[in-house]
């Protein structure tokens, strides 16, 4: 078994607390041990990151924007054995894992920094007076990072925190601190400012987490996972009034028009409703479909989750992972037994697969496609993350919009029709966060990214992540004439 993954504070490892174990979800058996950190490593952590803010704050946007771009060059020269974390963490395949996790996490830090040298400052002439705009780190950020695309949304996070001129003290999930353990090792090896960038491993409540985003020298707290959660923390933060930005999932919708290219709509939909084993925010749990070509979508939707394949992590033909837990392959199938109690038709899945080898310990479930039950149904009400949707048939434009909007979420949503004006209508009527028409997951770094409702409070991508890691300070200066 290799070394505990430990700690990384003001720019070197730090093995302290008593550690836990990491599992492969693969397989469920433990694969090596966490440090966990308690009061005392957190405090150390955010004394790294408040000593390091003065000298980080100080230099110059290009100079933390080359700062950042060596970091994404870094990322590619330590591409593999991000990669293996990765999957040694998630269990997810290596095609996803080379294809968009890894190169994501580069393109991100270099996104970043162009954005934030190129972008402009604000000045405004008054008759007699200037008035001007500057901007000014919020201080030192907690980075809370999620389990299910831990860096992706790592590097999404640090990135603009980063070049903002912010220090950081980051904690990924229990689940998976491999690829951010990593990370900081390229950060030490290109020489990053001592302190700029700290690791803590642990839990969340009464844990490492909560002893982070409550300690008094940090000074906001940014967040994707839960809904409960990040109401926690907003909680928590409450009294001291930090700034929050929470990304927190959703019950996302897609609809299906009559007019669409079926194949295209179910080949898409397969891909949102399945990627990453259903476990991203973005992924689809609702379908509406019209009903002239329901059973048609419905029958090909299923066919298309039964084609998934379940082979090894390593073989690049993998489609289909496990869950992150066993706790979270226990909530999946827990849903699946509430949808037959509902009275769901289950068309394929609504179990665990069985390989006859070691992943008959790990954490997989079966995709799954549902219909026959009511918009107000638990299975169509409560976020499942998992790969599971439910397929119900609409009549009207009218109609498929109020069922997609009948949500206590509110992240994102797909239309597939080949109507122009139909695709522009429907989606400004969707309360999403973002819209995809006759596709999925197509992203533009530079637009906002969040939700409205439980989805989350806040945008991040683009200038909107800069406005929310700094703090503007508006410089009003009276000319006097005949003064230079």
């Amino acid at each position: 078994m290799p070394d505990p993954v430990t700690h990384f504070i003001g720019g070197a490892p730090v093995a302290l607390g008593p550690t836990f174990a990491a599992c492969d979800p693969v397989t469920g058996r433990e694969v090596r041990r966490v440090h966990e950190a308690d009061r005392s490593v957190v405090d150390r952590a955010v004394a790294a990151a408040r000593a390091a803010l003065p000298g980080w704050a100080a230099l110059p946007v290009a100079e933390r924007a080359a700062w950042t771009r060596r970091l994404g060059d870094a990322i590619e020269e330590r591409f593999e054995d991000l990669v293996a974390a990765e999957i040694a963490d998630t269990g997810k395949s290596i095609t996803q894992t080379r294809t968009l996790d890894i190169p994501r996490g580069a393109a991100n830090f270099r996104a970043f920094a162009e954005i934030a040298a190129q972008r402009p400052e604000s000045a405004f002439h008054l008759k007699d007076a200037l008035s001007y705009t500057v901007r000014r780190p919020l201080g030192v950020v907690a980075v809370i990072v999620p389990w299910n695309l831990p860096f992706l949304l790592a590097t999404w996070k640090l990135g603009p925190c980063l070049v903002a001129g912010n220090t950081v003290v980051a904690k990924p999930s229990e689940h998976t601190p491999g690829s951010l353990a990593v990370l900081a090792e390229i950060a030490a090896s290109i020489g990053l400012p001592p302190g700029v960038l700290n690791v803590v491993n642990g839990f969340g409540t009464g844990s490492t987490g909560q002893f982070l985003v409550e300690h008094p020298g940090v000074d906001a707290v940014t967040f994707t996972g839960e809904s409960r959660t990040g109401s926690a923390i907003m909680k928590a933060v409450a009294d001291r009034v930090k700034p929050v930005s929470f990304e927190l999932g959703g019950k996302n919708a897609g609809l299906v028009f009559a007019d669409a290219d079926l194949e295209a709509a179910v080949e898409g939909s397969v891909r949102s409703v399945f990627t990453n084993g259903g476990q991203v925010c973005l992924c689809t749990e609702r379908l509406y479909v019209e009903r002239p070509v329901f059973g048609e979508f419905v029958e090909r939707l299923a066919e298309g989750a039964r084609g998934l394949a379940f082979g090894r992590p390593r073989d690049e033909s993998t489609v289909m992972m496990p869950m992150i837990s066993a706790e979270h392959r226990d909530k999946v199938l827990t849903y699946y037994a509430l949808a037959k109690d509902e009275g769901a038709t289950i068309h394929t899945g609504g179990g665990t697969p069985r390989f006859g080898d070691e992943r008959d310990g790990g954490y997989y479930v079966e995709p799954t496609v549902l219909t026959g039950l009511p918009n107000d149904s638990r299975v169509n009400r409560e976020e499942i993350f998992g790969p599971v949707c439910h397929v119900a048939p609409f009549d009207s434009e009218t109609e498929a919009v109020g069922l997609a909007n009948d949500s206590e979420y509110g992240l994102a949503a797909t239309v597939w029709t080949s109507s122009l004006n139909r695709a522009h209508r429907v989606a400004r009527s969707l309360e999403a966060g973002l819209v995809w028409v006759n596709t999925w997951y197509l992203r533009d770094l530079r637009t906002p990214f969040g939700g409205v409702r439980l989805s989350g409070i806040g945008r991040e991508g683009g200038t909107h992540s800069l406005d929310f890691y700094s703090e503007p300070t508006t410089i009003t200066i009276k000319l006097e004439a005949g003064h230079g």
